[in-house]
């Protein structure tokens, strides 16, 4: 591996105009597609596998004509203090509305409240169901505005209206101003760290091209695949940070081949060949964990994930070949100002003694002492996630600045808690003898359950045989209460069928969310084990070693728990909530564990390669144990303390979206990357090695003849003839290039 790295690095250096100008053509390309590429589908909301899905295949089935998924808008209306909704005043306002608002092109139906007994119990507050043909992306501009000027119009009649419901919400940009953040957080971390701007703005520079590739690749795929506009959040937020990363590590050891002497062009053969193995391996952790989500089966959580490791394939792939061409062109430029100075003159230079150096050195001394701190420190911080609670976050979430959340309050204050996650009841009574008598039947069981408030009458298909029945249960959405109840419906079906004839499912967003994140719950061992599974055996070959990939997969886990504790503690607890801008707390967002396992995972095993490599590169090299984690401390501590630096730049850049499902992904992200990175890698890491001793790196034979060896530590490097940095600069060419 470090062999075949070498040639490609030096192949990228010579050819630096056609390697940029192949890169170019990718972007033009990617970014021509995008620009011609049909407008993206809306998100899939389909999970296979769940009674709330089967129900609304069903719909879709019995009742044709109207979607299931269709866009639909709740408009609540309430009276000003002191009068009431059904004043003749108001009733007319209301009327006039339903009958303006159903005359829209896309309209499937408007229910007047007074029609459906839609008024709340003190009369102050009533509610409107809007409902279209088609779902809210294919909503065309004229539609939204017609609704919205009758709107206004009830408006400045003198009542309160707020609209729930997903036909007029706004949906969130994804992107812009958080890469902005974490691009500028990123650029003073990477100055602070080199004390170059070329070195600075190199990786910067190749992270956001391959980010461009990435995103407009998306986009142009976006109809054939079936790519939703959400898709390419997690590409965006994965590849930039990957990307600054992996040229990060391949311009510092740049820098540090060309302080032993080397000449340019073959201290970019060198650093593509021992950092550039280390890249391709992290990488493929990376891809692997993103990769492994399609073993949920939420189909748009598979699609984000391949889009990620596809954004991931793209920065490895630049920082073999894009950051060894730019270096070609400006080999000096990246150097610190000192090195500049004395390139010609200083062949070799002594290893200094630095932080990282330091730091290894009183891990060494105590090695009991800091990983019994750091065990301990991530347990507490662990401890908030036994009270895990899942579920999808709705409108409850949103700033109060928004309608959808005033709304949600509204509706909650008029109808009760449970009036904002009604249980959709499907019944099947095509097997019925009497359809409509079965049907009543089911009707009246469920009025009867206990938590369950109002049951509304049923609605029939054009057969009759198919109704669906809406439940109105006495507590939240996202309440345990509200979970039993569901399971409580599910578990009287089959008395039901034995005594009509009929079957029935509970669908609906409460129960569909109660479903989702039951199937995540299930899913997450099988996914923690082909992950983590697949992840150690290619450790087992980067690092020829046993306990080593072992000991990498133990901190990674708690380094998750401790980071999803986190998330507990501020999305659920309320800690430090006002100033992360979390308006609402509630249960985590249930695919929130399974993305947090599987990125961070990948971006944990980055830092394990990234350091430990230059450990088992000192190692094979003849250090004993002890001195080998020193050295990989001295030269590795540094790159991997910037690039932890860099991604929670970037993923806190995230934290500030008004997405909760971004924003909350981002804070985790952040919070996890901080405690394996400074935690795990830092101190964890260390203290294990040092008690192991050369335990560490056994192998047992009959792995070592099986395993292949990809020589990451760069063996195969060490016989290779060694130009030095003064016969290069003999050279006129080189004369020039480093004038530049």
């Amino acid at each position: 591996m470090a062999n075949f790295l070498y040639h490609v690095g030096r192949l990228a250096f010579h050819r630096r105009w056609t390697v940029t100008l192949l890169w170019v053509a990718v972007l033009a390309v990617a970014g021509f597609g995008a620009a011609t590429a049909a407008d993206a589908p809306e998100d899939s909301q389909s999970m296979p596998g769940i009674e709330a899905q089967k129900a609304f295949d069903l719909m879709e089935q019995r009742f044709p004509g109207t979607a299931a998924n269709g866009a639909s808008a709740r408009i609540v209306f309430v009276a000003p203090d002191g009068e009431r909704i059904t004043a003749a005043d108001n009733r007319a306002v209301i009327d006039d509305f339903v009958d303006q608002a159903d005359s829209g092109s896309q309209i499937a139906g408007v229910v007047n409240p007074f029609q459906a007994s839609a008024v709340s119990k003190d009369a102050s507050t009533a509610y409107a169901t809007v409902t279209y043909k088609v779902t809210a992306t294919d909503l065309t501009d004229a539609s939204k505005n017609h609704l919205q000027e009758v709107l206004d119009q009830a408006r400045d009649a003198g009542l309160t209206v707020e609209v729930g419901g997903n036909a007029l919400a706004e949906q969130p940009a994804a992107g812009g101003t958080s890469e902005v953040v974490g691009i500028v957080l990123a650029a003073v971390v990477l100055l602070i760290t080199f004390g170059s701007m070329a070195a600075a703005g190199l990786p910067l520079l190749t992270a956001v091209l391959g980010v461009g590739i990435g995103m407009t690749s998306i986009i142009a795929l976006s109809s054939a695949l079936g790519l939703s506009g959400t898709t390419g959040a997690l590409a965006s937020m994965l590849g930039l940070a990957v990307g600054i990363d992996y040229a990060l590590f391949v311009v510092s050891r740049y820098r540090e081949e060309r302080a032993a002497g080397h000449t340019p062009h073959e201290a970019t053969s060198r650093a593509v060949g021992t950092a550039g193995s280390a890249v391709v391996f992290a990488g493929l952790t990376v891809v692997i964990a993103l990769a492994g989500l399609s073993v949920v089966g939420v189909p748009m959580l598979t699609k984000m994930g391949l889009a990620a490791a596809g954004a991931v394939v793209i920065a490895v792939l630049i920082a073999l070949t894009l950051v060894p061409a730019l270096l070609g062109f400006w080999p000096n430029a990246v150097l610190s100002r000192r090195d500049r100075k004395g390139t010609a003159r200083r062949p070799q230079r002594a290893a200094k003694e630095n932080g990282g150096v330091r730091w290894a050195r009183f891990v060494l001394r105590r090695p009991v002492p800091v990983l019994l701190a750091s065990v301990i420190g991530l347990g507490v911080v662990a401890l908030p996630a036994l009270d895990l609670q899942m579920g999808m976050p709705g409108d409850e979430v949103k700033s109060t600045a928004t309608t959808e959340r005033r709304a949600y309050d509204a509706l909650a204050e008029g109808f009760g808690p449970g009036f904002n996650g009604p249980l959709t009841v499907v019944v099947d009574a095509q097997k019925a003898t009497d359809p409509k008598a079965a049907i009543a039947k089911i009707s009246a069981q469920v009025a009867d359950t206990a938590g369950v408030v109002s049951v509304s009458p049923p609605r029939f298909d054009e057969a009759g045989s198919t109704a669906v029945l809406s439940a109105v249960p006495s507590t939240a959405p996202t309440s345990e209460t509200t979970k039993d109840l569901v399971h409580t419906l599910r578990g009287e079906r089959s008395v039901s069928e034995q005594a009509t004839g009929a079957t029935f499912y509970v669908t609906g967003s409460t129960a569909m969310n109660i479903d989702v994140s039951q199937k995540m719950q299930d899913a997450l061992v099988p996914y923690l084990v082909v992950v983590v599974g697949l992840a150690i055996l290619l450790l087992m070959v980067v690092f020829r070693s046993l306990l080593v990939p072992l000991k990498a997969a133990l901190g990674f886990l708690l380094s998750v728990l401790a980071s999803l504790g986190a998330v507990v503690a501020v999305f659920q607890w309320g800690w430090a909530a006002d100033p992360l801008g979390v308006e609402q707390t509630g249960p985590i967002m249930s695919l929130m564990p399974i993305f947090l396992v599987g990125i961070v995972f990948g971006l944990a095993m980055d830092y394990e390669v990234f350091l430990v490599s230059r450990m088992r590169e000192a190692y094979a090299h003849g250090e004993r144990p002890a001195q080998a984690v020193v050295t990989g401390f001295r030269y590795s501590s540094r790159v991997v303390v910037a690039a932890a630096l860099i991604m929670m730049a970037v993923f806190s850049g995230f934290v500030g979206a008004q997405e909760s499902m971004i924003k909350m992904i981002g804070f985790g992200l952040a919070t996890a990357v901080l405690f394996d990175a400074f935690v795990v890698r830092m101190a964890l890491v260390p203290a294990v090695l040092a008690l192991l001793g050369e335990r560490a790196w056994w192998l047992p034979r009959r792995l070592d003849r099986i395993l292949p060896n990809v020589d990451i530590e760069g063996a195969s490097l060490t016989g290779k003839p060694v130009d030095t940095d003064t016969q290069a600069l003999s050279v006129p060419a080189e004369r020039e290039t480093a004038r530049r």
